[in-house]
């Protein structure tokens, strides 16, 4: 089976001279991998092209085959990345907490350690039931109790 630290060490030796940086690597049980690749800007064909040629000539399919899908995540993917909350500054985002309560607001700050927010709707329990709304609208999290941030989608 491929590792995953090769292909890690592959990815970011690639990426490290370009403006693209790498959010995740999957590796299945039957080879197939997924990477996947974020910019601050946008993420074009030719760099997932571009890494995904690098890969390959990096492995041997002699020794071992495998199916390889290099891509940028969907903007309606959860945030993996520090960088992804400091590109997506000032846009909306939902919050999932571990303890089951959504939030929603404008992205302030983001670090290592919390974000913080403007809410910009009434916290939800599990059940999407709203609760009190006592909460003041500058929130902040830390990211130990997050569950996973998006990106929201508006459509005009």
């Amino acid at each position: 089976m491929i590792k995953k630290d090769q292909l890690i060490k592959l990815a970011e030796q690639f990426l490290a001279d370009s403006e693209n940086y790498l959010i995740d690597i999957k590796v299945s049980s039957t080879n197939k991998i997924m990477v996947l690749i974020e910019n601050d800007n946008h993420v074009s064909i030719s760099d997932c092209i571009a890494l995904s040629r690098h890969i390959e000539h990096s492995l041997d399919r002699e020794q071992e085959d495998f199916e390889l899908e290099v891509s940028s995540p969907g903007i309606d993917q959860p945030f993996k990345s520090i960088r992804q909350f400091k590109k997506y500054m000032g846009q909306e985002v939902d919050i999932k907490l571990r303890d089951g309560l959504k939030h929603q607001g404008k992205l302030t700050a983001a670090n290592e350690s919390s974000i913080s927010i403007i809410a910009s709707k009434e916290k939800r329990n599990k059940n999407n039931k709203n609760q009190p709304s006592d909460v003041n609208p500058d929130m902040t999290f830390q990211m130990k109790d997050i569950l996973e941030t998006r990106l929201v989608i508006k459509l005009s």
